[in-house]
């Protein structure tokens, strides 16, 4: 009779569990349906999406289950949702504590504080190189006791090939930070690291009439400036143009700005870097008093060439900060370079984007549902679904580099530029960190995003077609608004 009941009983616990089980799914199943059919709702009647497209996939944390898609599996272009592949790639082909070098080498003779032969800086592919890191090889020149070098100093940027440019770039983005160019010794010019670049610095002139003072940072005389530009009355509005002619160096600054405005800053890519990165380090070996008997020039070191100092690169898990939160271009293509170079020997884009191809499935991504030009976006040939990137992120959390790479992504809402990034103004009551992307006509965003109920969902929103980009953030915002509230 005992054991009767004590059956009876376990039945009774197991019929209950059942039960609320059940009430449970069918409760989350309620819940899911409400924001499947508010998604729905909102995407046919939002007029900015008329005439556009739009991909979207969301997916459980925890299974990877899909929960709602449209569209999911057609291939779009993905603007700089694209470095979420590449960076997931870089993490697993080089790992999060892979640093980039820069080297001087010499090659001839030490006739006292004379090195009879040539010095040489040998560039790797750091995109961080700054110009104090360029101060302290100098120093270290000097201390080895050099002070006369009867020979060339030798820019070295063979680690890469010579394709400075990915290919579907647009030749009028060429001036821009964004599109800079991509070479195996290149520098920044502040910790925002966006290398290949020279920051250019307008303030009004003392009196109205007066051109504006312009300045470049890092200095340099390898970047010539043309000043058009007129200081106007104090209630005047600030117009200015600052571009660079192509195929030069030659900065073309015109426009008008009032007295006791704003320093107007903007950031504008060099034309070859590598030549560049010579001219600062000249300059500063003339700082140490280190005389240059020869000439400046860009070749290639000799193997047998002794290494004298080196700089090394902070680890790609910290790289991985300004290049995901402030969807740094360069770094994206400076890294399909290096896969190229350390996987398959040769430092180019087909080589990097080969690379991309071979790690992906280890991600979950099918490669053949892809179509890759670069690694950071700008292209308006790359084609990647929705439902691969969500995947993407979904296995991204069983890797043992997730926390470097989650920690990489924009935190919508926190004003600190190197935490919210491209999300610091944008979504300020919701928990999401996701990766944004916007090119002409495009916007997308992917990421993590946390539901009322506690409950983590990997999303990815690729919006294609638009008229106005701006349009694209608030319907991502808005989606993402409704899948936190499911």
């Amino acid at each position: 009779m005992k054991i009767l009941k004590k059956r009876l009983h376990i039945l009774v616990i197991l019929i209950l569990v059942a039960f609320f089980l059940s009430y449970s799914n069918s409760k989350a199943n309620d819940l899911e349906q409400t924001m499947n059919a508010e998604l729905d709702q909102f995407l046919q009647h939002e007029p900015t999406l008329k005439g556009g497209l739009v991909g979207i996939s969301i997916r459980s944390a925890n299974t990877g289950e899909i929960i709602f898609e449209h569209n999911g599996d057609t291939r779009m272009r993905p603007a700089s949702n694209m470095k979420n592949l590449t960076a997931a790639t870089a993490l697993s082909a080089l790992g999060e504590g892979y640093r980039f070098k820069t080297e001087v080498r010499t090659k001839g003779k030490r006739d006292g504080s004379t090195l009879k032969g040539n010095l040489y800086l040998k560039g790797y592919g750091d995109p961080t190189l700054l110009i104090e890191d360029l101060t302290q090889l100098a120093k270290k020149v000097a201390s080895s006791g050099i002070t006369v070098i009867d020979g060339d100093l030798i820019a070295d940027d063979s680690w890469y090939d010579d394709v400075r440019l990915p290919p579907d770039l647009v030749w009028s983005d060429e001036y821009a930070y964004y599109g800079s160019q991509v070479s195996a010794l290149t520098i920044s010019p502040n910790k925002e690291y966006d290398s290949g670049t020279i920051q250019v610095k307008v303030t009004p002139g003392k009196r109205i009439g007066e051109s504006a003072q312009i300045l470049l940072s890092p200095k340099t005389n390898y970047v010539k400036v043309i000043n058009q530009t007129m200081t106007i009355a104090p209630d005047g509005k600030t117009e200015l143009s600052i571009d660079r002619e192509h195929g030069t160096n030659m900065i073309i600054v015109k426009g008008f700005i009032p007295i006791g405005a704003k320093t107007k800053k903007e950031w504008i890519a060099v034309w070859e870097p590598t030549h560049f990165v010579l001219d600062l380090f000249q300059q500063e070996l003339k700082k140490q008093g280190i005389k240059l008997m020869g000439d400046y020039r860009v070749g290639e070191t000799p193997h047998d060439a002794d290494v004298l100092t080196s700089h090394q690169s902070i680890p790609l898990s910290e790289l991985l900060v300004p290049f995901m939160k402030l969807s740094n271009n360069g770094h994206a293509e400076v890294l399909v370079k290096e896969m190229g170079k350390v996987k398959k020997g040769e430092g180019s884009w087909e080589k990097g984007v080969e690379v991309l191809y071979e790690e992906l499935p280890n991600l979950g991504v099918n490669p053949k549902n892809l179509v890759i030009r670069d690694g950071s976006g700008i292209s308006h040939v790359n084609l990647v679904p929705a439902n691969e990137i969500s995947m993407l992120l979904f296995h991204a959390q069983q890797q043992k580099w997730f926390p470097a790479f989650l920690d990489s992504l924009p935190v919508a809402g926190i004003s600190d530029k190197m935490v919210g990034g491209t999300l610091r103004k944008r979504m300020q009551t919701l928990n999401v960190k996701a990766k944004t992307g916007t090119i002409t006509t495009v916007s997308s965003l992917s990421g993590y995003v946390e539901t009322k109920k506690g409950e983590t969902l990997i999303f990815s929103i690729l919006i294609n077609n638009l008229l106005e980009d701006d349009n694209g953030k608030v319907i991502e915002d808005k989606i993402v608004e409704i899948i936190a509230n499911y």
